[in-house]
């Protein structure tokens, strides 16, 4: 959950999950937020690991760099507000003993059908390769020639997932044309720049020609 509660959605707040739980399991709940410091963290985590307490809440700061195989159980509310991969790398910071695990994702209401989507593939598979396809597939690529690191890619012909071999090989060959053409003066380059007109993406020349 996060720190403070938002106007914008209706999030559960860390800092009132924690106060509910405390009342519930006096000196068994730890809480964990990234607007600690470094020393108060570490003290809460160690306390964890050996046991002093025996439930922790906290947002999504422990995402990565937590190591306890003695944790079971994580329930990751608003789960329809993650992507696939922060989703992945939060159930990743159970199941690390030699015990069973579980991960519960809790979800408000409809939530639409990406999410839901996100949801179903986090349920089916804890393979990381297949959930960053998916979550390609879903989030989109972004722009390869530009500020959008999500979204549709706007290609004409060619798909990144489908088509991830054949955009190996076109990559490689536009790095050749570079280092031996990289004004796109020879007959080849006079094409490659017509294309790019054509296909509109004539920009594409001025930033590669910046490097």
């Amino acid at each position: 959950p996060l720190v403070e509660d938002s106007n914008l959605i209706d999030l559960a707040a860390a800092q009132d999950r924690f106060k509910a739980l405390e009342t519930l399991y006096p000196g068994k709940v730890g809480l964990i937020h990234g607007r600690m410091k470094g020393p108060e963290k570490d003290a809460v985590m160690a306390m964890f690991q050996t046991g002093d307490i025996s439930i922790l809440v906290a947002t999504t700061v422990i995402e990565v760099g937590v190591d306890v195989p003695e944790a079971t159980v994580m329930v990751i509310e608003n789960a329809e507000q993650f992507g696939l991969a922060q989703l992945h790398q939060l159930r990743g910071r159970v199941g690390r003993g030699s015990q069973a695990s579980n991960c519960i994702l809790l979800y408000q209401g409809n939530p639409g059908e990406t999410a839901t989507a996100r949801l179903a593939i986090m349920r089916d598979t804890e393979d990381g390769f297949l959930i960053a396809e998916e979550d390609l597939r879903l989030r989109g690529s972004g722009e390869l020639l530009g500020i959008r690191q999500s979204g549709v890619a706007a290609f004409r012909l060619a798909n990144l997932i489908e088509h991830r071999d054949l955009l190996a090989t076109a990559r490689d060959d536009a790095d050749l044309i570079l280092q031996t053409d990289p004004l796109l003066a020879s007959s080849r380059g006079t094409a490659l720049k017509q294309l790019l007109y054509l296909f509109e993406r004539d920009a594409a020349i001025r930033l590669l020609s910046s490097g």
